[in-house]
């Protein structure tokens, strides 16, 4: 069983990550990225559709045009967990 970050964790993830913020009914993070077309956007979706398969952690999101709207929580956990601290900074690192 995947284990839910507790306030400090998840205090601590917030700060790490400044662009993304918090879903409190979800217990998610959430965060938009805007790119200069739907191409920059798709392809953005298929490198973080890669690394996402590789961590066997898988995002919810949605594209529209040239923005994608990601969601990271942690189904197993009922919550924001270590897995989505370590899938955001993957996200982070494709930019």
């Amino acid at each position: 069983m995947v284990q839910k970050l507790d306030d400090a964790a998840r205090a601590a993830l917030l700060a790490r990550f400044p662009d993304w913020r918090h879903e409190p009914d979800r217990d998610a993070i959430v965060r938009r990225f805007q790119f200069a077309d739907f191409a920059q956007a798709f392809g953005f979706m298929t490198s973080v559709a890669i690394v996402a398969e590789k961590m066997d952690h898988h995002p919810e999101w949605s594209n529209v045009y040239n923005r994608v709207d990601i969601l990271l929580t942690t189904h197993d956990a009922n919550g924001l967990s270590e897995r989505d601290a370590r899938l955001a900074e993957a996200i982070e690192a494709l930019l």
